[in-house]
């Protein structure tokens, strides 16, 4: 997954300053109880896993390729259990380890189609047969701004619609709706919902939210 390994740069660097905002939906968690084996993958310094803790789920972890970011959330939630994705995107748990699983912002972050691909399917490796994978991120903009963006990184790139570089280094996606639903093909979908949200560098920017079963 060399598109997602390298950014890491990025990510150790101004990325480990940036703060996230994606909600979390509390109520699409109501069927699964406080004991409930939860991972945050891409968890950043842990905003959705203290969010989660502070509301009564007892075994919460995160995972994110960033040292930084994951030193940020040591500092900050230290009774929180944090690790580094040594290898993104697989995982060093056995199959079946979670029962629920948030990729909150996550896909944006990795703009190659294939890379995608082999990030959900660990995710559905890890799930628990009927377990919940919750992704939160961000739709393409209709704004000339926006529109401008993916314009000129297609043709200089070849790259999928959708695909930008922001003014500080990342290179970043958003998508079409049916792209999403087509890489949670393999799940059975459960509820999707549309917010507003501000991106990590203060753009109000159209996201979804899917929450999806495996099968």
């Amino acid at each position: 997954m060399t598109d997602l390994g390298s950014q890491i740069a990025y990510w150790d660097g101004v990325g480990a300053t940036k703060t996230f905002t994606h909600p979390v939906n509390l109520s699409w968690l109501a069927e699964v109880g406080p004991d409930a084996r939860v991972l945050d993958y891409g968890c950043g310094y842990g905003r959705v896993m203290a969010e989660l803790s502070q509301h009564g789920f007892r075994d919460v972890s995160g995972v994110d390729l960033s040292p930084a970011l994951i030193e940020r959330g040591r500092r900050l939630q230290p009774d929180l259990r944090f690790a580094v994705l040594e290898s993104p995107p697989t995982l060093m748990h056995a199959s079946e380890s979670f029962d629920v699983i948030l990729l909150f912002a996550v896909l944006t972050c990795v703009p190659d189609g294939d890379a995608q691909e082999a990030l959900v399917e660990e995710l559905n490796r890890a799930l628990a047969p009927g377990g919940l994978l919750y992704v939160s991120d961000l739709l393409l903009q209709d704004d000339e701004r926006n529109r401008d963006r993916y314009a000129a990184h297609a043709r200089k790139f070849g790259t999928p619609y959708g695909v930008f570089a922001t003014d500080d280094g990342a290179v970043c996606r958003h998508h079409d709706i049916a792209e999403l639903r087509a890489l949670l093909s393999d799940f059975d979908p459960v509820d999707e919902r549309r917010i507003e949200v501000a991106t990590m560098n203060g753009h109000r920017s159209q996201a979804v939210q899917l929450l999806a079963r495996k099968r």
